[in-house]
C-alpha cells in the first residue's frame, strides 16, 4: 500500500508555504515600485497631463501664438496662499518663458509643502517642457513668510503635427501644493488645540 510519509508531506507543505511567500514578496515589491514606475511612465509619454523635463531650450520658434493658463492650488489643510502672479501669457510655439509663482505662509508655524502638477489638455503633456520648476521640491516657508517660484518652459513646436492638439490656443498649467508627508494637517492641530484648551476650561 503506498502512501505519502510524514517527511514527504512536511517538505511538500514547505515547498508551497515558500512559494506563497515568494508570491507575497514579489506582490508586496511590486506595489512600491508602482508608483515610481507609474511617475516615469507618465514623464516620458505625457500621460494625464504630466509635462516633461529638459536640460535645453528650444532651437525652433514657430510663428504662431498659443496662451498659457497658470492654476494654483492647495490641498490637505495646508495653510498657504498660493497663486500665479500672472493669470496667462501669450508666446509664440517654442519660445522659451518664465512664470513665477508665489506661496505665503498664514500659519503660525513653519509649515512645508511639495507640490505637483499637471496640464489641461492632458495631451498637450507631451508637449509642455519645463527646464527649471519648483514641482516636487520640498519647500518651507516661516510664520507669515512669502517666496517667488519660478518656472521656466516652452511648448514643442512639434505640438502642432499632432491632429488632436493642431488647433489648441489655450493650454493650462495647474500646481497643486500638498503638506509634506508625516506633516499633521493644520486642521488637526488646530482643533487637537482648540480640544486641549477646552479639556482645561479654557
Amino acid at each position: 500500500m503506498s502512501g505519502t510519509t510524514p517527511d514527504k508531506a512536511q517538505r511538500s507543505n514547505l515547498a508551497v508555504a515558500g512559494v506563497c511567500l515568494g508570491v507575497f514578496v514579489g506582490m508586496v515589491g511590486m506595489a512600491y515600485a508602482a508608483v515610481p514606475l507609474y511617475d516615469l511612465f507618465c514623464r516620458v509619454t505625457g500621460y494625464g497631463g504630466t509635462t516633461q523635463r529638459v536640460t535645453q531650450y528650444s532651437d525652433r520658434v514657430l510663428d504662431r501664438q498659443i496662451t498659457v493658463r497658470f492654476d494654483a492650488n492647495t490641498a490637505g489643510g495646508l495653510p498657504w496662499e498660493f497663486k500665479p502672479v500672472a493669470r496667462s501669457v501669450s508666446m509664440p510655439i517654442g519660445e522659451t518663458v518664465e512664470a513665477r509663482y508665489t506661496a505665503r505662509n498664514t500659519f503660525t508655524a513653519p509649515t512645508r509643502g511639495t507640490a505637483t502638477f499637471n496640464v489641461a489638455p492632458a495631451l498637450a503633456g507631451a508637449y509642455f517642457n519645463k527646464v527649471e520648476c519648483f514641482c516636487f521640491t520640498e519647500t518651507e516657508l516661516a510664520p507669515g513668510e512669502s517666496m517667488e517660484m519660478p518656472v521656466v518652459f516652452y511648448i514643442d513646436p512639434d505640438i502642432v503635427d499632432v491632429p488632436d492638439l493642431a488647433h489648441v490656443e489655450t493650454i493650462t498649467l495647474s500646481y497643486t501644493f500638498f503638506p509634506k508627508d508625516g506633516d499633521e494637517p493644520v486642521a488637526a492641530a488646530s482643533e487637537a488645540s482648540a480640544a486641549g484648551r477646552n479639556d482645561l476650561g479654557g
